[in-house]
């Protein structure tokens, strides 16, 4: 009998520059996901990518630019300084004191993704963590973080660096009245948090609308955290998406 293997593995580079192009295309191609999954509210949301090479450096999307649109040479790269070192647009000021201080307090993330999805937003308003209903909500038990405050658009460093601590060594944070931060080790990790936490949230607001919903024991859901929630599962579960919008977008390749 032949030996199974899995359809996708992660890829090894041979350089610094295929590594990049690579982490720039999967970064294209989520925001078009998020584009189609409907994450968008105005200019608001961002994902950012650390560059392989300089690593106090990131990739993240133009402001004012569209997730339905966006493509592989519209990235941006930005320093810890705010400073736009590779691109033609503007960088989300948002973007740059939030995911800077993340990215500077956890240097085993490679990305960090944010956006003002709908069910994610409406969650945020109860000001509580997620409870472990499902399978799939596991992935989050024990391994994300509230933050609990409110003080207006984040345009401060200091206000980034306080989601930053409050994140910890976690891979989410609900961020109280706003919305969902997730990070990963890769940009494809990062993004299925994000997706998953959203449709998380979208349960959980059913289920309560619904009646008095049973939560996992912590002894499952512990178990279940492991089998749903790893690195390699996040990773994982983000490659038919990607097998997806890219053959259904190829132009984000551009």
């Amino acid at each position: 009998m032949a030996e199974l293997r899995l359809p996708f593995s992660r890829p090894q580079f041979d350089s610094v520059e295929q590594e990049r192009l690579h982490l720039k295309q999967r970064l294209a191609a989520s925001f078009r996901l998020f584009g189609r999954f409907g994450f968008s509210e105005g200019v608001a949301g961002h994902i950012t990518a650390r560059d392989p090479e300089h690593t106090d450096r990131f990739w993240v999307n133009p402001f004012g630019m569209s997730f339905n649109l966006i493509r592989v040479s519209d990235l941006i790269c930005v320093n810890h300084q705010g400073e736009v070192v590779e691109g033609e647009y503007h960088v989300n000021q948002a973007a740059f004191a939030i995911h800077s201080q993340v990215h500077a307090a956890r240097p085993d993330v490679v990305a960090a993704a944010h956006a003002h999805s709908v069910h994610g937003k409406a969650w945020s308003s109860l000001g509580r963590e997620l409870d472990p209903l499902t399978q799939d909500s596991c992935a989050f038990f024990e391994d994300h973080a509230l933050f609990d405050d409110f003080t207006g658009v984040v345009l401060d460093v200091e206000e980034g660096k306080r989601i930053a601590h409050a994140l910890g060594e976690k891979k989410a944070a609900i961020l109280r009245n706003h919305g969902n931060l997730t990070v990963g080790h890769s940009v494809d990790e990062a993004v299925w948090w994000f997706i998953t936490m959203e449709r998380t949230c979208q349960a959980q607001l059913l289920a309560e609308a619904a009646g008095d919903p049973v939560s996992i024991d912590p002894e499952h859901a512990r178990l279940t955290h492991g089998q749903v929630g790893s690195d390699s599962a996040g990773w994982f579960s983000f490659q038919p998406l990607y097998e997806w919008i890219t053959r259904a977008e190829p132009d984000l390749f551009d």
